[in-house]
This record gives structure tokens, sequence and C-alpha cells, in this order.
């Protein structure tokens, strides 16, 4: 029998400090090494150890080198990095008692008392079973001699926090696990690249993605690609499927459309749990509809590839919230899974998250499809229903208002460019043609209507059709074009337009401009009736400075090119091994840009206009390059990044900061400065600005369509929608301007990401300033 230790474990740490062991578990998800990476800093940060456990639960059954003690650096080069650099296994022997028992022992032996497990259900599961058990484990140790009573007594409790790692996407109570999005975008880039030799040969493609069990990356698919149908296990479709899905795609092919797209998760079954595969979808296609059909599987491409720039933030986030609670915990603390509700990072307890996702497969097995939706969040069901309405045009003759009801709606696009503009659009013209109103274009913003309404041949403003508008989901910029200038430049005019072309209601989508010109026509209501009628104004501005929403369409978009932008530039800077890079981003006077791409990339610094700019901190962060570089020597990955908004400061410009790094480095490292200008405006949207630009848009109009009728006599029918920590709210204009606008700084005068500036520092490991000598910058 083996005899305890003649090394015994370490001595627990002083006071609250504890030995924080992470691991990565399940099927790889990009973005797990974010987490780690947080996990380990934030511990180092809050004066605990940290320890990576290799190999997954196989790590903690072995122990030995694979549970090793991690340090500042050895997390370094984490966050761009896809799968998890730490490893992950499936594990037969802790799913036995015996396997568990030798885990435990381990974990005794290396002092750990805590651990933050990154994985899907299965794992989290596993994790929650492993503490129930843990005295029971040390007691039976102690039997057997293997662990003595007092190493037992310093070790009776262990903690355990839960991070979801998995790219399906199918743990309940959080709007989006870490791998998710990159999942997506896998799946997006490959179904726009197969869109283009769709359309060329006029084929259809069935697409295969992964969704055993659920169904988000082929709703959300469907939803970023407008694909025709879509199969998901939690909502099969209609006893008579095939007649649906081929009078849905007819109705297409007749209206225009020369391509054809069909997604189907892994998992999709029709009402009686008979499988939809490809190959039936593929043939009933190729032999009712008589279309050149081929299929497509995606496979593990869509678990690989770097992360996303929202992958990246919320590993982040939540690892850092992961360390929170295990500080928080006490013996009785139930073990908690760290979720994000909409915009905001929350803790749930983890027991009940499985069990509601375990509850989901049994609703799908006993045939309770409505139960198995109504377990998935309600941003599942609200994005299934914005995918069948603007699906359904010119199939579904019940959605349709009586003619009294009908609308003419004008959708405008005021300010400059976002991703995800054309993708509301898209979103607003189908929902209007399948209820029947008339989706009116103004084209070139308010110049546009008022200077070239009425010119020939075609003027500014026209009716929009359902073809028109069909491959609008995937294009960045503005089909219909924007413009910055304000209706205030010919009111009169523009109240003379919306007369004659009868607009019956305003969609406008934009940035801060567009939220001025709201402004502008609520408060023209006294003068002019023409603008009495319901407007809606869904924000789209990379800067994501308009108040109301913590959320703008587009900004998704614009981290995704300024990550990738950054990571090209930190390649560079790494390979040089002595070179850090100052990186001008866009943002207007909001930091919010520069702080989440900080974040994503893990900047040395960051520089926004909200904090400013100031020689001391110049200073303070001139010596801490100088001693990162002197402490990097013979390094790998070592170069750095700082980002400065382009309003942070007049004074100390990005040249002027990269030459002043330069000057003060004395040869021992260099300095230079990048400037990706418009390249952060984006090319093709991203998954997250499309599907939310749908969801949001949708929202809008049903908002226009429910104001229609009603006789107000303040401006309650006058709002901006946005997400607003866990929720999705219409906020009255008025109330917006007046309560929560800095008109100064063309931004909201509380902004919620700023509680993510911190955590930019701390894990760059950038001192704080009360921490340094005020005149030479050093610690």
């Amino acid at each position: 029998m083996e005899r305890p230790s003649s090394s015994p474990p370490p001595a627990p740490l002083p006071g609250k400090q504890r030995r924080i062991g992470v691991m990565t578990s399940g099927g790889d998800a990009p973005g797990m090494n974010g987490a780690v990476r947080a996990v380990v800093r934030m511990s180092i940060h809050m004066g605990c150890e940290a320890y990576a456990i290799y190999e997954g639960y196989e790590g903690l059954v072995q122990g030995g080198k694979l549970i090793k003690q991690m340090h500042w650096d050895d997390v370094r080069g984490y966050l761009s990095e896809g799968g998890t650099l730490i490893g992950t296994a499936r594990c037969k022997a802790f799913m036995e008692r015996p396997g568990r028992l030798q885990a435990a022992k381990h974990m005794v032996m290396a002092g750990i008392d805590a651990l933050v497990i990154c994985g899907g259900d299965g794992s989290l599961t596993g994790a929650d079973k492993f503490r129930k058990e843990w005295p029971g484990l040390l007691e039976e140790l102690v039997q057997k001699k293997e662990l003595t009573a007092e190493q037992k007594q310093t070790y009776q409790h262990l903690n355990i926090v839960g991070l979801v790692g998995s790219i399906d996407n199918d743990m309940s109570s959080t709007d989006a696990t870490i791998g998710c999005y990159s999942s997506l975008t896998r799946i997006c880039e490959a179904i726009d690249c197969i869109d283009a030799t769709a359309e060329s040969h006029q084929r259809a493609f069935v697409i295969e993605v992964m969704g055993r069990h659920c169904g988000w990356l082929a709703l959300m698919a469907g939803v970023s690609t407008s694909a025709d149908f879509i199969f998901i296990p939690e909502k099969p479709p209609s006893e008579n499927w095939e007649a649906e899905m081929k009078s849905i795609i007819r109705r297409h092919r007749e209206m225009g459309k020369r391509k054809t797209i069909v997604i189907v998760a892994e998992g999709a079954h029709d009402l009686a749990l008979n499988k939809v595969t490809p190959t039936r979808v593929k043939d009933l296609l190729s032999n009712d509809l008589k279309l050149d059909t081929r299929i497509t599987t995606l496979g593990h491409v869509q678990r690989g590839g770097r992360p996303c720039a929202y992958d990246r933030m919320l590993s982040t986030l939540q690892g850092v919230e992961a360390v929170r609670a295990v500080l928080a915990a006490t013996p009785a603390t139930p073990s908690p899974v760290i979720c994000v509700i909409e915009n905001k990072i929350v803790r749930k307890p983890l027991l009940k998250a499985v069990e509601d996702t375990l509850e989901v497969a049994k609703a799908i097995e006993a045939k309770d499809f409505a139960r198995a939706m109504h377990l998935r969040d309600a941003e599942f069901a609200e994005y299934h229903s914005a995918y069948t309405t603007t699906t359904a045009t010119g199939t579904q003759p019940e959605q349709r208002l009586p003619k009294d009801k009908q609308l003419r709606i004008g959708i405008i696009h005021v300010g400059a460019p976002a991703g995800g503009m054309n993708a509301a659009t898209r979103a607003a013209v189908a929902y209007c043609l399948t209820r029947g109103h008339t989706p009116v274009a103004l084209h070139n913003g308010f110049p546009g209507l008022c200077r070239h309404h009425d010119d020939e041949p075609v003027g500014s403003v026209r009716e929009m059709s359902w073809l028109l508008v069909q491959g609008w989901v995937s294009r960045g910029g503005s089909e219909i074009g924007c413009n910055r200038a304000l209706p205030s430049d010919d009111m009169p005019k523009t109240a003379w337009c919306f007369e004659k072309y009868r607009i019956d209601a305003l969609f406008i989508v934009g940035g801060f401009e567009a939220f001025t010109a709201v402004s502008e026509l609520r408060k023209a209501r006294t003068e002019y009736s023409a603008f009495k009628i319901p407007i809606a104004l869904l924000p789209a501005t990379i800067s994501n400075n308009v108040p109301g929403t913590e959320y703008s369409i587009g900004s998704d978009t614009c981290l995704n090119a300024l990550v990738d932008y950054c990571d090209a530039i930190k390649q560079s800077a790494s390979a040089s091994r002595r070179r850090c890079f100052v990186v001008e981003t866009q943002g207007g006077k909001s930091g919010y840009i520069a702080t989440i791409a900080g974040l994503s990339i893990g900047a040395t610094a960051v520089y926004t206009p909200e904090e400013g700019i100031n020689i001391k901190m110049l200073a303070r962060d001139i010596e801490h390059l100088r001693a990162s570089f002197a402490k990097d020597r013979g390094q790998s990955k070592a170069g750095k990044l700082i980002l400065r908004n382009e309003h942070a400061s007049e004074t100390y410009t990005t040249e002027v900061i990269a030459n002043m790094i330069k000057e003060e480095a004395h040869g021992r490292f260099e300095s230079r400065h990048a400037i990706p200008g418009h390249v952060q405006q984006g090319g093709t949207p991203s998954p997250m600005d499309r599907c939310r630009a749908i969801r949001l848009a949708v929202r809008c109009v049903q908002f226009l369509e429910e104001w229609a009728d009603k006789s107000v006599e303040d401006d309650s029918n006058v709002v901006v929608i946005g997400i607003k920590g866990a929720s999705v709210v219409l906020s009255p204009m008025d109330k917006v301007e007046k309560e929560d606008t800095n008109w100064k700084d063309r931004r909201p005068k509380d902004e919620a990401w700023l509680e993510m500036k911190p955590i930019v520092d701390t894990l760059s490991g950038r001192p704080k300033p009360e921490d340094c000598c005020d005149l030479c910058g050093r610690r």
C-alpha cells in the first residue's frame, strides 16, 4: 500500500490567497487559451498561485509533470492562438471513482484548493461531481494512508468554477459560449465563398454544420447568410416539411433568386425524430425541383483557426470573473458557471445550467419541441422567429396585414458606413414585404432625399424589392448610401419630401449623426406634422458611441478588422523581438474600440479620450517598456503593442508617442507607429453584426407597426433600440437625450465598457500610478 508522500503538500497561502488550477476539457474551442491566460494572470495579480492541468482530467489523474505552476510570462501570446495550448483529452479513468481518487490526491499534493474548468456540459458535470465527492475522497485517501489527517484537514474544501467552452453554444443560462462565434465565423466564411459559385451556376448547396443536440450554429448561420431553409434539432419543420421546403425554394427561384442554400445541423430530424440527412435534402432538390445540388460538410474546419475578437474578449472577461468567484467563495457556495447575458457577465449555478442543458435533449427525445425552444434562451427563439419571418416572403399570406394596416416605411442610413447596415436593411425590407408594408429606401441620407428625390431616370426615393436586397446580408458599407448631413440643413424640404412620398414611419440606421438627426426630427414636430410618425433608430457605428445602447452594429466588424491588423503587426514586432508598435485606432471621442481591441490582443497600454494622456503617464509606460524588454531578453513573442485612440490627445499624437519611446529607449529597443485608418470599417460584416442587425431591425419594424395607429401627444413613438446590460430595450429618445447624452463629446454619459479598462491594465502588467515615482515613472 502506498504511504503518504515524503514530499508533503505546500503550506496553504496566507489569508484568502489560493492555489488555483485551470484546465481545458472536452472538445477544443477557439478562445480557451484566452481563458487560461486570464485565469493565470488574474490569479497572480491577486496574490495567488496559478497551476495549469495539462490534458484535461487526464492531467489530474496522472499528476506529475501534467500539473505545472504557471508564471506571468508562460501565457504570453496565448490570446491569438486557436485550440488549447494546455491540451485536452477524453479521460475514462476520471469517470470512475478510483480515477477521481487519484485526481484528489494529486491536487492535494500540489496544494491546489480551487479549480477553474473550461469545457462543455459533460466536463462541468464531472467537475461538480468531483466537488461533491471531495470530502469522501480525502477521507478514503486518509484511510488508505495516502494522505495524513492533517493534510485532509488543510484541504478539506474544494471550490469549482466553470467556464463554458463549446463551439455549439449548447449550454443553457448563457447567450454565448467561448468559441461559438469563432466557429460561426468559419461557417459564414465558407458559405460566403460557396455563394459565389452557387450564383454563378444557379446551383443549390446543402451545408452540414455541427450541432448534435443544439441548432445554434445552423440557426445563426441561416440568419447570417440568408439561407433558404434550415434544419435544427429544437424546432423540426412541419410534418409536410418536404413540400414546405420545396414551396419556399420554388417561390424564391420564381422571384429571381439564382442560388439556394439549405443548412442542416448534424443532429437534425423531423417531428417523428427520423434523421434528416443532407443526402435526403439533396435528393429532394435534385429530383423534385431539378436543381443542380451539391453537399458540403464543413467538419472540423468549424473548430479551427484563431479566435475572433468576441471570443478573445469573452474568454478574458470570464477568466477574470472566474478568479473573482474563487476568491469570493465559501465552503457553502454552490459551484458557479460564468455566463454572458446580452452584454453582461454574470454568475449562474453550475448544476442548474447543466440540468437545463440536459433537459433540452430530454425534451427533444420526448418530442416536446416547445419546451426545447423554451429551455434555450429567449434570444434563440427571437432569432428563429426573425429568420422564419424574413425568409417567408410571398409564401405565408396569413402573415400579411389588412390593407388599412399596411405602411410605407422609409429606410435611411445616416453617418459613416458600418458593417451590418445592409443586413439590417435586408431584414427590414424582407419583414415589411412579408407583412404587406412597402419599404422605401431614401438613398444617400437626407441630402439625397432633398436634392435628388425626383432625379431622372431614377430618383433617390425608391421602393425596394425582395430580390434587390437578397445578397446584402454579407456586404459591407451601405448599399443605399449614407451621409453625415442632418435634416436641419433643409428641414422644410425634408418635411415636404416626407409628405410627397407618404412616409408613414421611419427606420434610421446609423451612428451619432443618426442619433442627432432623430433628435432634430423629434423637436421639429411642433412645426412640421410630417414628422409626427413612429421613428426607430438602430445604432450602427464602429465607434459604439450612440447613447441608449452598449452595442452598436458595426463595432464587432471593426474589432475583428483591427485585431487581425494588430495580430500581423505584433507578429512583426515579435519577429524583431525588441520592437514596440503604437497603433492608432478610430472611435471618435469614445475609447471603446481601443479598449476592447486592447483586451483582445493583450496590449501593453491603451490610451483613450476618457482618460487622456499626460507626461507622467507616458513616463510610467516608457519605464514599464524598458523594464519589460530588459526582462524579455532572448524570449520569443516579445513584441509590444500600445493602442491610442485618434482623439486621446491633441498634443501626444501617435507618431509623437512612438518617437518619445524611441528616444527614451536609447537604442535598447525600437518603436514604430502604425495607422490602420479606414481598414477598421471592415470588409465583410462579422456574423455577430449580421445577426444582431437582423434581430434588432425586425424588432424596430415591429415597433413601427405597433405605434402606427396610436394617437400620440408626446414623443413616446420615437425610440432608439439598444442592448443594455442583460436586455434589449427601446428607449424614448427625449429621455435618452436629456439623461444619457454627452453632446459635447458625442458619446453616452455613462459608458458601460469603462469597467473593462482596468482589466486591460491588470492583464498587461501595466503599473498603477500610485506604485510609481512621479518624476521618473519607475516602480
